[in-house]
C-alpha cells in the first residue's frame, strides 16, 4: 500500500477534459520548466501587481486548499493579514509553502515542484506581497529541495526565500508541525490554543499553504477569478491534481482534473475499469473508502454522490484484494506514525490497529467489529491534531464499504489472498 517515495520524483501528468475542453493549467509550461520557459508560457509578472486585491480575487474564485482540509484560501489569508496589522508594533506575517506530502500514496506535490516550481514560487510571492511583504519559506522533502533551490536561484530577488527540509513522516506536513519544524527542528504537531494565523512561527501571524494551492493562487493573480471558474463546477471551481494508483499493471499517474470530475472518468483515464475494482480509497490515508460508482470528486456535496478529494489521492483495489487487510496495513502504519503526544494516538490508534489485524488474520470473535466501532468513538476528535480523527474516519468507511467482508472474516473465511481460512 505504500509506494517507495523515491520512485516518484516526477510522475506522468495529463488532464481530463471537461465539457469545455479544459486543458492542463498547472503544468502548461511543460516538463522541468525553467525560469525562461515559465515566463514564455505565463508571461512576465510582478507579484506586487495583484496587491491587496488578491485576497478579494481568491474569494471570488472560490479556491480551496489542495493539501487535504479544503479550507477557503482567502479566509486563511485574510485571517493572517488581519492579525499582522493589529497593534502599534505589529509583527510581519509569514507565508510557508508546504510541500511535505507525507501521505504515502501522494506524489502530486513532488511532481508539481519538479516540473513547475516557478508557479509555486509565484503564488508564494503574491501572497507575501498581499500580506504586506510577509517572510517566505519553502518546506519540502530532501528529494525535492535541489529543484526548488535551482528555481529560487534563477529568479530575481529569490534570495528572500528560505528553504527548510521536511522529514519523511506522515505528520510532518500538518500545519503546526510545519511551523514547529521550522522554528524548533521538531516536526510534530502542537496543541494550538491560538491559531497559527494569530501566533505561529516565532509568534508571528503565519499562513501555511499547500504548494498546489500556491500554484493556483499564481494563476488567479495572473488571470483573475472568472478565468479560474471556467473549469470545474460552480460549487467546486478550478482544477486539481490527483495522484492515481491501482493494481498492476496500472502505472501511477498524476492527473489534472476539473472540480466535480467523476471518479469513474478519473479511473478510466488512468487505465482502470471501474467494474474490475472492489473499492477506491479517495483522499489518502485520512480519506475514505468508496465503491467505484457514481461519485464526483468534490469537497462539497452529499456523501452518497461525492467523494472528498482530500490530499488528492485516488488508490484502487482490484476484486481479488481484501479491503480489510488493506485497511489493517494502513491503520498499523498510521498508529506507528503518530507523534505520541496524547492518549488517542499513544493508545487508541494501536488498539484499533490490533483489532483490525486480528480480524484480518482470521479471528472469529463476533465482538471485534463492535470493539472497533467503540474505539473509534473514543478516539475521534480528542487528539492534539487531526491524526486520530482522520484515522477513525478511514476505519469507519471500511466498516461501511467492506461490511460483507467483515462478516465473512468473522465467520472464518475471506476471498482475498492470504486471508482467513475458508
Amino acid at each position: 500500500m505504500s509506494p517507495a517515495k523515491d520512485t516518484y520524483p516526477t510522475a506522468p501528468l495529463h488532464a481530463i477534459q471537461d465539457n469545455r475542453g479544459q486543458q492542463p493549467r498547472l503544468l502548461a509550461a511543460g516538463p522541468d520548466a525553467g525560469w525562461e520557459q515559465h515566463l514564455d508560457t505565463f508571461g512576465p509578472w510582478e507579484p506586487n501587481a495583484a496587491g491587496a486585491g488578491l485576497l478579494e480575487a481568491l474569494g471570488e474564485a472560490g479556491l480551496t486548499g489542495r493539501g487535504g482540509a479544503a479550507f477557503e484560501t482567502w479566509r486563511k489569508a485574510t485571517a493572517a493579514a488581519g492579525s499582522g496589522r493589529k497593534g502599534l508594533f505589529a509583527a510581519r506575517p509569514v507565508v510557508i509553502a508546504n510541500g511535505a506530502e507525507g501521505e504515502p500514496l501522494s506524489f502530486k506535490d513532488r511532481t508539481l515542484l519538479a516540473h513547475a516550481p516557478h508557479l509555486v514560487i509565484d503564488g508564494l510571492a503574491a501572497l507575501a506581497a498581499a500580506l504586506d511583504g510577509a517572510s517566505m519559506y519553502v518546506y519540502a522533502p530532501a528529494a525535492g529541495l535541489p529543484r526548488v533551490q535551482q528555481a529560487i536561484g534563477e529568479r530575481p530577488r529569490g534570495n528572500r526565500i528560505r528553504v527548510v527540509q521536511a522529514p519523511e513522516t506522515f505528520i510532518s506536513g500538518e500545519s503546526s508541525a510545519v511551523v514547529n519544524m521550522i522554528g524548533n527542528g521538531n516536526a510534530v504537531p502542537t496543541d494550538q490554543r491560538r491559531r497559527l494565523s494569530e501566533s505561529g512561527l516565532n509568534g508571528r501571524p503565519t499562513l501555511v499553504v499547500n504548494v498546489e494551492t500556491l500554484a493556483q493562487v499564481a494563476l488567479i493573480a495572473r488571470y483573475g477569478a472568472q478565468w479560474f471558474r471556467q473549469a470545474g463546477t460552480a460549487a467546486d471551481p478550478g482544477t486539481r491534481l490527483v495522484s492515481v494508483s491501482g493494481p498492476a499493471p496500472v502505472r501511477d499517474v498524476v492527473l489534472e482534473v476539473p472540480g466535480g470530475a467523476q471518479l469513474s472518468a478519473v479511473l478510466q483515464e488512468a487505465g482502470m475499469d471501474p467494474a474490475a475494482l472492489s473499492a477506491v480509497l479517495v483522499g489518502g490515508y485520512h480519506g475514505r473508502w468508496v465503491r467505484p460508482a457514481a461519485h464526483a470528486l468534490s469537497p462539497v456535496g452529499p456523501p452518497d454522490r461525492t467523494a472528498r478529494p482530500g490530499a488528492g489521492v485516488i488508490h484502487a483495489l482490484d476484486l481479488q484484494t481484501c479491503g480489510i487487510q488493506a485497511t489493517a496495513r494502513i491503520v498499523s502504519y498510521l498508529a506507528d506514525q503518530s507523534a505520541r503526544q496524547c492518549g488517542p494516538c499513544m493508545f487508541g490508534l494501536p488498539a484499533m490497529a490490533s483489532v483490525l489485524n486480528r480480524i484480518a488474520g482470521g479471528e472469529t470473535n463476533p465482538r471485534l467489529a463492535s470493539e472497533l466501532d467503540r474505539l473509534g468513538r473514543l478516539v475521534s476528535g480528542r487528539g492534539a491534531c487531526r491524526h486520530p480523527e482522520g484515522t477513525t474516519g478511514l476505519v469507519s468507511s471500511a466498516l461501511e464499504v467492506f461490511a460483507a467482508d467483515f462478516r465473512a472474516h468473522l465467520s472464518g473465511y475471506c476471498t482475498g489472498p492470504g486471508g482467513a481460512a475458508a
